[in-house]
């Protein structure tokens, strides 16, 4: 009777154990589908806000293309008839004053500082903002080196608008100056259209 037991226990605890392995495979399984079929970003935005005795302000919207990422910008607030560092930050955070707690340009593959026209630049490296009559800089550009889905996603990055002009050769930061506006890149809905 004894041996009847233990083996009616060997046999009641290996059933429970290949039925917790079953349990963990189907949730890691469940897991690994959820990951993959999530949704592609399509669209994202930053909301600028002036950084500590400035007045720039403005927004910035990337949509994901065929052919990239088209970046739109709408910023008020800056020198007339100028032209305005326009970078894309490592950290999404704008909590300091003056902003240097966005850190320096993203810059995921380690390069040089360059134009949005080089093939080696930073990921960041969106150019000048260059502004009318009023102080006002609107763009419309397509960028191939920006990504809303990847390893080198922008979203959660830092945009920063910076007070002097990009060079585009002085290294690490293209001697842009001082920050003016700061916006974290977040998830846009996509079925809001602002005018």
């Amino acid at each position: 009777m004894r041996y009847i037991s233990v083996s009616l226990l060997t046999i009641f605890l290996l059933a429970s154990c290949s039925q917790a392995d079953m349990s963990d495979a189907e949730s890691e399984a469940g897991m690994e589908e959820t990951v993959e079929s999530a949704p592609e970003i399509t669209k994202a935005t930053a909301v600028l806000s002036p950084t500590d005795g400035s007045q720039t302000a403005g927004v910035v919207t990337l949509t994901q293309t065929d052919e990239g990422v088209r970046i739109e910008a709408t910023v008020s607030g800056l020198d007339a008839e100028a032209r305005h560092g326009f970078h894309i930050h490592q950290f999404g955070d704008c909590r300091a004053p003056d902003g240097t707690s966005a850190g320096g340009h993203f810059n995921p593959e380690d390069v040089e500082h360059g134009a949005p026209t080089d093939d080696i630049r930073h990921v960041g490296d969106l150019g000048n903002l260059p502004t009318n009559a009023q102080g006002t800089a609107e763009v419309d550009f397509l960028d191939t080196h920006v990504e809303l889905n990847g390893p080198n996603s922008v979203l959660g990055r830092g945009v920063i608008v910076h007070a002097g002009t990009d060079d585009f050769e002085t290294q690490p930061t293209g001697a842009a100056g001082s920050r003016l506006a700061c916006g974290v890149i977040g998830v846009a809905n996509p079925d809001v259209v602002v005018e």
